[in-house]
């Protein structure tokens, strides 16, 4: 593909450098002033869900690589808050695009697109974590219902969600990988309980959720009763690509490189040490890697192809990488690094310490580096699998 500007992108990097110029007053260090405001202000000018079709909420623009490059380096220069993410926008509405109900488009992507309904996602089990085909929360047909009983870990924003996607087990004598659906649950039908799990961030980003006799109506399953692992192998693919966002990524890096500009040893800059310095370079070396390899992505979405190999090593990559730009962040605030709750010397409201430990958290979550690994090696590669334990 030709990379080349023309006069028409030129334009349109104007048109993107005016429209944050203009919005200065609604954001400031890289967050929105009001969050749902700055969404729609960005869907309505197209820099936020701009290939999604109108008729669901979106742009409607067609897929255009060099144009959603200007956008992510325009947005990046000006240290300005893309549009919304998360688990609903960035996973469960591309889903819902690919396999979907017409009726389901049209009543769940507008408004999660808004931010009017906060999504969580309902995979992992106690007994059913990497191995996510033996999940054993069950639905059971009653008449035009499901009825579920069970439980789900590890659901982050469950105790502030207002809807789940969840996989449930409607099919108990089909083989384990046939016999799910994917359903979509409002977090207040009675039955549901959350109980929330304080990580090592100190907060409670996950959850635990049970589920007692939950009913929910059989036309809220998505893609087609028992072809759940089809559906949420699609979502998987799109939290992949969310928790590896080379743009996002790309503005971190942005923000550490100002941080050792501004902190200082010895009267001497942190940016200026060659040691501190040398560790820099190697990280934006990979940042560059990485967003070249998201250009690639782009490149496959608007032709139709697969991604391939490419499309595999973006959560791994990414999800190790911020947490190597973080780790560096921490080491160049020296002892301030160590700080995390409020205090005269705290920097960045804390967000370098959480990001230390959240993103540690993140190459577990969302599938382990190890399962990462293995998909790249056997799916991506065309290794052979790894060998099953001898039966004693």
């Amino acid at each position: 593909m030709d990379l080349t500007l023309t006069p028409q992108m030129a334009a349109f990097r104007d048109e993107v450098r005016g429209f944050l110029e203009a919005s200065r007053n609604t954001y400031e260090n890289g967050q929105p002033r009001n969050a749902r405001d700055w969404q729609a202000k960005l869907i309505e000018a197209g820099y936020a869900a701009r290939t999604i079709p109108r008729q669901y909420g979106g742009f409607g623009a067609e897929p255009d690589v060099l144009k959603a490059r200007i956008i992510a380096e325009e947005f990046i220069r000006a240290n300005a808050p893309r549009g919304m993410a998360g688990q609903g926008i960035s996973m469960l509405v591309p889903t819902l695009l690919e396999v979907g109900s017409e009726e389901q488009k049209r009543r769940w992507i507008a408004p999660t697109l808004r931010g009017e309904i906060i999504w969580c996602q309902g995979y992992s089990e106690p007994g059913a974590g990497s191995d996510l085909a033996s999940l054993s929360t069950k639905a059971v047909e009653d008449g035009a219902d499901f009825v579920i009983s069970g439980s789900k870990i590890w659901t982050s924003t469950a105790h502030l969600a207002q809807m789940m996607f969840c996989l449930v087990r409607t099919e108990p004598r089909a083989a384990k990988h046939e016999g799910i659906s994917y359903v979509l649950i409002p977090m207040d039908t009675p039955g549901i309980e959350v109980r929330p799990l304080k990580t090592m961030t100190g907060q409670a980003e996950f959850n635990e959720v049970f589920f007692t006799d939950v009913r929910v109506p059989q036309a809220n399953v998505v893609g087609g009763r028992g072809r759940g692992w089809f559906v949420a192998n699609t979502t998987l693919r799109h939290e992949r690509g969310m928790l590896g966002d080379p743009n996002a990524t790309e503005a971190r890096l942005g923000q550490l490189i100002e941080l050792m500009k501004t902190e200082s040893v010895g009267g001497e800059r942190i940016i200026d040490n060659p040691i501190f310095r040398d560790r820099l370079m190697q990280l934006q070396a990979r940042v560059y890697s990485m967003k070249f390899n998201g250009l690639r992505l782009l490149t496959s979405a608007v032709t139709g192809e697969s991604t391939g190999l490419a499309g595999l090593v973006v959560k791994l990559q990414g999800c190790e990488l911020n947490h190597q730009i973080a780790a560096l962040a921490i080491d160049a605030l020296g002892e301030l690094g160590i700080l995390y709750h409020d205090g005269p010397h705290l920097r960045a409201k804390g967000n370098w310490q959480r990001s230390y430990m959240f993103d540690l958290g993140l190459i577990i979550g969302g599938g382990t580096a190890q399962i990462q690994k293995n998909i790249i090696s056997e799916r991506g590669l065309g290794l052979p699998r790894e060998p099953s334990p001898a039966k004693v």
